[in-house]
């Protein structure tokens, strides 16, 4: 322990540690050591640095801290317990039980203090990154002379792991890029890992790495020369032109008499005998779960003293800040709120009927540079292809160091981290769009599927949805991925037909406030259909409906999405021609049509209605539901090859005949 840490701040670490080494035990469960290795470095953070109200979390200029090494969460909950969060000891009792404030890994919304969901290694680097951004931006949009009302910091703690994931090399090199100098991070270079050290897998030289990356890079001897950490502390907060890294090395499960430095101490419960040798090492006399007076009169009580004077203050500056600038502080309630300005929807376009129509990502594109005016803090990008994607935001400026209020992001190739900064992003409060090919949805997949876990309103935007790629080949031609997209929960999927239903799929996206949506869309055309033949396609913002006008007792009832719906339609026709009575239901979002009540889906699909014949240019898994036990499937199950799209299709049997056939065959059946 440094040499000027008073009596009182050790026993304040060292409760962090005995707090997280009994919550361990008494769980059976979780990892001890870094929580143990990492007390005085959030004693030091939460106690004398960060700026925050433990009344309340959501202050809207706090300053963020993102545990990014997330199965080290004990050393979290005991530093919020302590620093006077909601987060009592009965909470910390029941860490990693059924419905407890403290699940084994941090969660979003679950836990008060929380700042995002971390566990799965470097996603949280990721999100600090995309906070660090939003930050920016937010500063740069109202902040005004005199009235500065955005200038909170965003820190990051990563361990070995996190070094190691490509994720965080990403995310590293885009802060770098942007010269994010609100930003912070800790490395906890304990040199241990489940396997054993480090030296088994990696050898990198972090100071030379980052330093390529543009970050300013400091070091410290030990996590445990707390005033040397404050210092070092000090030094990134005076830099003006880059992102810190502070490495701080620490010893894993100090203290503990034969597991300390040891992977033994990384993932399990240290034992009676190795915590009453950790607690004989620190001098510690009190009981488990033990916190002594001194610690809540030196921490609890000033940091919840402290967090009502910084947040009192921040309400004068505001209050004079909305007499200042009125519009501007309704702007700032409105985003906070979680909202837009009121004529937001106002802005949608229509399309009208072509038979030669548009690709979706087209008129995707189109929606979304017409209500990007209305929404100033929609902000977003792609990893390298906006030109295809068509998301690149008119009227505005890159986002770079020098213009940090632009609004198009240059994620560059980086799919991963670049869905993961959008969580961050999310999390501030602003709006943001990821956008990239459909079948790098695999690189991005671990962000999306935290996107949803946190019920994040994330937009991500990935075209070239299908086979109909074609020229590109079954490199580049999404198969699998609609199902697998669909298997992650609380993640709405949409595949619009139309320019219209692209709209109402934006207009979904945008409105939807629990859950990220993922738009699907085409790089081929597709027919805008004509409004005096069928449905308002706009009714697609209900997930499914039907299409067609006169078709109250069908025969056969043909389902398509995306630009299979197209398929649907001709081959209604021409069974129409032969007097075949057929419904067309479009099903853009599975997970909206499911969510409308039983009433309103079995007036779309008449469950007495077997002959069904369902349409998608991908895997058929998940179908079943829709199609029955009767129904014809007409899918595509196979990888895909490099040829025209028409021709692509036509191969593989993705046709407006094929619909039609199938449909004859399943009338011809319930004949017999």
């Amino acid at each position: 322990m440094s040499t000027t840490t008073t009596a009182v701040e050790k026993t304040c670490i060292d409760t962090i540690r005995t707090l997280s080494m009994d919550a361990v035990q008494r769980a059976n469960s979780g990892h001890p050591g870094a929580p143990i290795a990492l007390a005085p470095l959030t004693y030091t953070l939460y106690r004398k640095v960060l700026r925050f109200n433990p009344k309340n979390p959501a202050f809207a200029n706090r300053d963020r801290f993102v545990l990014s090494n997330g199965h080290a969460s004990m050393l979290l909950y005991s530093t919020l317990h302590l620093s006077g969060y909601d987060v009592s000891m009965d909470d910390l009792k029941q860490f990693r039980q059924l419905h407890s404030k403290t699940p084994g890994h941090p969660e979003y919304g679950h836990t008060p203090g929380v700042e995002t969901t971390t566990g799965p290694l470097g996603q949280g680097a990721a999100n600090s990154v995309g906070m660090a951004v939003a930050e920016r931006w937010l500063a740069a949009y109202f902040n005004r002379p005199q009235h500065e009302i955005v200038d909170h910091r965003v820190y990051a703690v990563l361990g070995d792991g996190c070094m190691m994931e490509g994720i965080t090399a990403e995310a590293a090199s885009f802060a770098g890029h942007q010269k994010l100098d609100n930003l912070t991070w800790f490395y906890d270079s304990n040199r241990i890992t489940i396997e054993g050290e480090t030296d088994l897998a990696y050898s990198d030289d972090v100071t030379k790495r980052f330093e390529a990356y543009g970050w300013n890079v400091l070091s410290i001897e030990n996590v445990e020369e707390t005033d040397e950490l404050l210092k070092a502390i000090d030094q990134a907060h005076t830099e003006s032109n880059r992102p810190t890294l502070i490495i701080t090395p620490s010893i894993i499960g100090y203290g503990a008499p034969t597991r300390q430095n040891t992977a033994k101490a990384h993932g399990e419960p240290l034992g009676d005998d190795e915590i009453r040798g950790a607690k004989e090492f620190y001098g510690w006399s009190h009981g488990p779960f033990e916190v002594p007076a001194d610690v809540n009169e030196a921490w609890t009580n000033q940091c919840i003293a402290n967090g009502e004077t910084i947040e009192s203050q921040w309400n004068e500056k505001f209050d004079a800040y909305d007499k200042a600038h009125p519009e501007l502080a309704k702007e700032w309630r409105t985003l906070q709120a979680g909202e837009f300005p009121e004529s937001w929807r106002e802005a949608f376009p229509t399309f009208n009927a072509d038979a030669k129509g548009m690709a979706t990502r087209a008129s995707g594109g189109k929606t979304l540079a017409a209500v990007s005016a209305s929404i100033p803090w929609l902000i977003g990008g792609s990893a390298d292809l906006a030109p295809s994607t068509k998301t690149l935001l008119p009227d505005t400026s890159d986002m770079s160091a020098d213009q940090p209020l632009g609004r198009n992001m240059r994620f560059g190739i980086r799919e991963h981290s670049m869905a993961a900064i959008c969580n961050g992003i999310c999390l501030s409060k602003l709006r943001p769009f990821g956008a990239s090919f459909m079948v790098f949805t695999d690189y991005a997949r671990p962000s999306i599927r935290l996107s949803a876990l946190m019920g994040l309103p994330v937009a991500y935007v990935f075209t070239h949805d299908s086979i109909g790629v074609g020229e590109d080949g079954p490199t580049h031609q999404p198969v699998e991925h609609l199902a697998a997209l669909r298997a992650i929960p609380n993640l709405d999927v949409f595949r619009p037909g139309d320019a219209n239903e692209t709209a109402a799929a934006w207009e979904h996206t945008l409105q939807s406030t629990e859950r990220p949506v993922m738009l699907s869309l085409s790089r081929q055309n597709v027919p805008t259909l004509d409004p005096s033949e069928f449905n308002d396609t706009r009714t697609a913002i209900r997930g499914g409906y039907v299409l067609t006008t006169d078709s109250d007792a069908p025969q056969v009832i043909l389902i398509g999405t995306g630009t299979e719906l197209q398929h649907c339609v001709a081959a209604y026709r021409s069974l129409k021609s032969e007097g075949i009575n057929a419904r067309i239901v479009s099903l853009p979002c599975w997970e909206l049509f499911e969510r409308q009540d039983e009433a309103y889906r079995a007036s779309v699909l008449p469950p007495e209605i077997t002959a069904r014949v369902g349409i998608e240019a991908g895997i058929a898994m998940g179908w079943e539901r829709y199609i029955g036990k009767d129904g014809i499937m007409i899918s595509h199950e196979t990888f895909g090859m490099s040829a025209p799209c028409d021709e692509v299709m036509a191969h593989f049997g993705i046709t407006a005949d094929a619909v039609a056939d199938a449909a004859r065959k399943l009338i011809r059946q319930l004949a017999n």
